[in-house]
């Protein structure tokens, strides 16, 4: 037995098209009995695809070439607004907008680590580092939680920057360390 709450005055069909028009709003099309025709389905993955393409490519191409904007996430991010207003457009409804935005955030906030990584891996070099001292982070920067290493390349000159990939709890002062820059 379902509760209806009703004001004053109002008829059960007003609120039975209120709920309607709310129940449309939040899923839209997407409200309907058995199976989706293939034809929404094959429009929603070619969409889902060609977006995922779209942010990582952004990234890549971002990393690749040194645009700060696309290495940063930011051409993701609009390739995920871009999803949203043709979703929107459609009338898709505003649960799988949201849903579908949130996901592209994500995405397109995360890519551009992933994309920095696979462009240091193919274009960059590989040298071997002494690692000169060890910092835990969660004391010195107040809750990174990362070890942090000193190290000095091969020729003896310390680098200026301190680095946490590969430095861990068990690495001590003139462990060996393999840079990738």
């Amino acid at each position: 037995m379902a509760l209806v709450r009703r004001t004053r005055g109002a008829s059960p069909s007003a609120d039975s098209h209120v709920m309607t028009h709310l129940r449309a709003m939040v899923w839209g099309p997407a409200e309907f009995v058995g199976l989706p025709p293939w034809g929404l389905v094959t429009e929603g993955v070619l969409a889902g695809i060609l977006t995922v393409g779209a942010v990582v490519g952004t990234a890549l191409y971002g990393a690749w070439t040194g645009c700060p904007s696309l290495a940063d996430g930011e051409g993701g991010l609009v390739c995920a607004a871009a999803l949203a207003v043709y979703l929107v457009s459609v009338g898709a409804g505003r649960a799988l907008v949201g849903v579908v935005v949130l996901l592209g955030v994500c995405l397109a906030l995360h890519t551009p680590q992933a994309a920095a990584g696979v462009v240091l891996a193919e274009r960059g070099r590989a040298q071997s580092a002494t690692v000169t001292s060890v910092e835990d982070g969660w004391a010195t920067d107040g809750g990174w939680g990362r070890y942090l290493c000193s190290v000095r390349d091969a020729d003896g000159v310390p680098l200026k920057v301190r680095i946490w990939r590969g430095c861990g709890d068990a690495t001590r002062p003139g462990d060996a360390i393999t840079l990738v820059y």
